[in-house]
C-alpha cells in the first residue's frame, strides 16, 4: 500500500492504518529501535509506542516522508526509553557508542546558551551532512542517526571494519573543524 494511502487511512481514524504501518515499516522501525536499545523486548515496546503516537499524531500533522516520520518517532521514543532504562547506570548498545565517539565535535547541552545556538549548531550539522561524498554521508548516518554498529556498516557497504572507524574518524575531524571554524565548538 503506498504511503499516502496509509496516511489516508489515519485521517479516516481507520485502525487498518496500524495494521498498514506495521506491515511496510515494522522492520524498519524495530531496527532502529534496537540500534539504541539492544534489547528485544524494549525494541518491541518502543515500534508499538511508535504506532500509537504515529496514530496521535496524524491527523492533524500529514507526514510528506512517512518512513522518516515514523523513524524520528522511533528514533525519540527509543532514546527516551534508553535515558529512562539507564539513568542510575552507563552503558550497553551502539547509542552510547556513537554518542561518545562524537561528544568531541558536537557540544553538549550545558554549552550551548540558548535556543538560537542550538538552531545554529543542528543548521551547521546538517549542511555538513549534506555537503559530504555520498558514500561518506550515507556511512557517517547510517553510525550516528541510524546507530548501527561498525561490523554492520562494514559489512552494508563492504568495507573492512577498519576501513568504516578510519572514514568516521575523518569525517568526525571535519566536523569538528567546521564547528570550530563557525565558533560553534
Amino acid at each position: 500500500m503506498e504511503d499516502t494511502q496509509i496516511i489516508a487511512l489515519y485521517f479516516d481514524r481507520n485502525e487498518k492504518a496500524l495494521k498498514e504501518t506495521a506491515d511496510k515499516y515494522g522492520k524498519y522501525c524495530y531496527k532502529i529501535a534496537y540500534n539504541v536499545l539492544n534489547d528485544e523486548d524494549d525494541s518491541k515496546e518502543s515500534v508499538n509506542d511508535t504506532y500509537l503516537n504515529a496514530w496521535n499524531s496524524i491527523p492533524p500533522h500529514r507526514p510528506s516522508v512517512l518512513s522518516a516520520f515514523l523513524g524520528k518517532i522511533t528514533r525519540r521514543i527509543a532514546i527516551s526509553r534508553l535515558r529512562k532504562k539507564n539513568s542510575e547506570k552507563r552503558g550497553g548498545g551502539q547509542f552510547v557508542s556513537a554518542l561518545e565517539e562524537l561528544s568531541e565535535c558536537i557540544p553538549n547541552e550545558s554549552n550551548i546558551e540558548n535556543d538560537v545556538e542550538k538552531k545554529l549548531v543542528i543548521e551547521s550539522v546538517n549542511l555538513f551532512v549534506r555537503s559530504l561524498p555520498q558514500k561518506e554521508q550515507k556511512v557517517f548516518l547510517c553510525r550516528y542517526w541510524y546507530m548501527d554498529s561498525i561490523s554492520s556498516i562494514a559489512k552494508q557497504f563492504g568495507f573492512s571494519e577498519s576501513k568504516v572507524k578510519s572514514m568516521l574518524m575523518r569525517t568526525r575531524t571535519k566536523l569538528k573543524n567546521k564547528l570550530i571554524e563557525e565558533e560553534l565548538l
